[in-house]
């Protein structure tokens, strides 16, 4: 594999946008591939059946674009479909998401930390194996929180909205209520509703509460990844960011250049272009 090769990155939509910052950040040499699955968006809304043949579909098409790495931006897709991507490209560098109960664990002062998610996440085996272990070895109760709905109101771009304000609302604030003195973003979308989310702290809570969101770390560990197989591309020059999307080309790139301030070629991707493990 040539360390030159892109790096491939994908999500339900352009939640994995918040991950996909911290990689260039991170790694501003390396050319970047983004698939935004967003024809089948929101993956919280599906039989995990479906987000595994979504998954292997999209890693699949990347791995047809020559990637040397993948990493699943998306908390949803991680849970459901890591084990069975892992089984289908043992050697391939792969990188998912998990709720970053761990590092809450460190941060809280209450022990009682609250977890914003998809319901197909806070459903997972992924994650209730992540709870308990975490919990265990802290002492930490964690409330889990399904956030029905939020994921729609990102993808629509409805970031300030009062629609998107209620829906934060009404999520947040019984979690602060109910002493969580830290929150856990277990969708790689939420962070794009961060300045809501920090409305509801303000006017719920006395004391400072701490927000985690993992893109950071993921960024970290796919760094460590690639350095450990001398896939570290050579280059000095800045890094290239190509986009796909199986749903809206305008939608996805509006995406870009309101979130990341970036305008990436996007290029329409028919949802039959990324094979499915039937075809």
């Amino acid at each position: 594999m040539l360390s030159a090769a892109p790096i491939g990155v994908f999500d339900s939509g352009i939640g994995g946008l918040s991950v996909l910052r911290h990689i260039s950040a991170q790694l501003p040499h390396e050319a970047l591939l983004y698939v935004a699955d967003s024809g089948f968006a929101p993956y919280g809304d599906k039989p995990e059946a479906v987000i595994v043949e979504r998954s292997l579909a999209i890693a699949d098409f990347l791995l047809r674009q020559g990637v040397k790495a993948l990493v699943v931006a998306c908390n949803t897709a991680t849970a459901a479909a890591i084990k069975a991507l892992r089984a289908q490209y043992p050697a391939l560098v792969l990188v998912g998401v998990e709720p970053g109960l761990k590092p809450a664990a460190a941060l809280t002062r209450s022990k009682i930390v609250g977890v914003l998610a998809t319901d197909i996440t806070l459903k997972s085996a992924k994650f209730a194996q992540l709870r308990e272990q975490t919990s265990a070895d802290s002492g930490v109760r964690f409330l889990p929180q399904a956030c029905i709905g939020l994921v729609d109101q990102i993808e629509k771009g409805e970031l300030h909205s009062a629609d998107t304000a209620l829906l934060v609302q009404r999520y947040v604030a019984p979690l602060i209520a109910q002493g969580a003195d830290t929150l856990v973003l277990g969708c790689t979308h939420y962070p794009f509703v961060q300045a809501l989310i920090d409305e509801v702290l303000l006017r719920g809570s006395d004391d400072a509460v701490n927000v985690v969101d993992t893109g950071q770390s993921v960024a970290r560990q796919l760094a460590r990844l690639l350095a450990e197989r001398g896939l570290r591309t050579t280059t000095q020059t800045d890094g290239s960011l190509q986009a796909f999307t199986t749903g809206s080309h305008s939608a996805l790139a509006n995406a870009f250049a309101q979130l990341l301030k970036l305008h990436p070629p996007v290029m329409r991707m028919a949802a039959e272009t990324a094979r499915t493990t039937a075809g």
